[in-house]
C-alpha cells in the first residue's frame, strides 16, 4: 500500500481499526491470477504479541487449497470513504480528492484444527452477535450436534499469522484547520452515511475545532439542497 507519511496511522491503531471493522477481502495467489473473496475475521494475539486474523472459507472455495502455511496472502480492510470537492476548500487552488480509512494485514496463512474450528465459529459469532445487544446473542449450542457439525464439515478455517501491517487514514491531516473545518461540515452534511462517518472523523482528529456536529435528518428533497 502506498501511504504519505501524514496519513500513516500507529501499526497499533491500524491492527485496532481492522478488529473493529472484522470484515475484509482476504486475497492469495494461485500461480496464474490472484484469488480473492470477501470474509469476516477475528484478531487475537499471541504470548509474543504476534496478531492472527482467524476467518473460514467454504470447502469449495479455491481460497482454501491455497493455505500452505509459506505463501504470502493480504486482508484488505476498509472502511468508509468520501468524495471531497475542491469548492468545499477555503483556500484557493485545491484538488477534488477522496478521503478513506484502509488496513492491510499480510502473512503466511495455514489451516487450522477441527478443535480450533468450532472455537473459532464460537469466538466469530460473539464478537458480531456482541453488538447487536440487547438482542440475546445466538450461539451454536442453538444448533442440534448433527446440524453443526454439518455446518462446520462444509468449511474450512484458516489463520493468518499477521507479518506486516499497513494502514492508511486519510482525513486531510495536511490541510489547515480553516480548510478541516469546511471539509468536515460539508461531508457532516451530506445525505450518504459514509460522508457523514468521514466527516465525524475528521472532526474526532481536531475535536478542539468548530464543527457542525449533527448531520440533518432529511429526505431526497432536503439532501439536494445540502449537496
Amino acid at each position: 500500500m502506498y501511504v504519505p507519511p501524514r496519513f500513516k496511522p500507529e501499526r497499533a491503531a491500524s491492527l485496532a481499526f481492522a478488529e473493529a471493522r472484522g470484515f475484509g477481502v482476504v486475497c492469495a495467489h494461485d500461480g496464474r491470477k490472484p484469488v480473492a473473496s470477501p470474509l469476516p475475521f477475528c484478531l487475537d494475539y499471541g504470548s509474543d504479541g504476534t496478531p492472527y486474523a482467524a476467518f473460514h472459507v467454504a470447502r469449495g472455495n479455491g481460497l482454501a487449497a491455497l493455505a500452505d502455511g509459506k505463501s504470502p496472502w493480504l486482508i484488505a480492510v476498509t472502511g468508509a470513504d468520501a468524495y471531497v470537492s475542491a469548492d468545499w476548500y477555503l483556500s484557493p487552488d485545491q484538488v477534488p480528492t477522496w478521503l478513506y480509512q484502509a488496513v492491510h494485514l499480510s502473512g503466511p496463512v495455514h489451516v487450522m484444527s477441527d478443535d480450533d474450528l468450532g472455537r473459532h465459529v464460537d469466538a466469530l459469532s460473539e464478537k458480531f452477535e456482541t453488538r447487536l445487544a440487547p438482542k440475546p446473542p445466538w450461539t451454536s449450542a442453538k444448533m442440534t450436534a448433527g446440524r453443526l457439525n454439518a455446518m462446520k464439515n462444509g468449511i474450512v478455517g484458516l489463520v493468518m499469522t499477521v507479518e506486516d501491517v499497513e494502514g492508511s487514514l486519510k482525513l486531510n491531516q495536511h490541510k489547515s484547520d480553516a480548510d478541516h473545518i469546511a471539509v468536515a461540515n460539508a461531508l457532516i452534511l451530506r445525505a450518504e452515511p459514509a460522508a457523514q462517518e468521514i466527516g465525524r472523523q475528521m472532526v474526532a482528529l481536531r475535536p478542539h475545532l468548530d464543527y457542525i456536529t449533527q448531520a440533518p435528518v432529511s429526505g431526497p428533497a432536503e439532501a439536494r439542497k445540502t449537496s
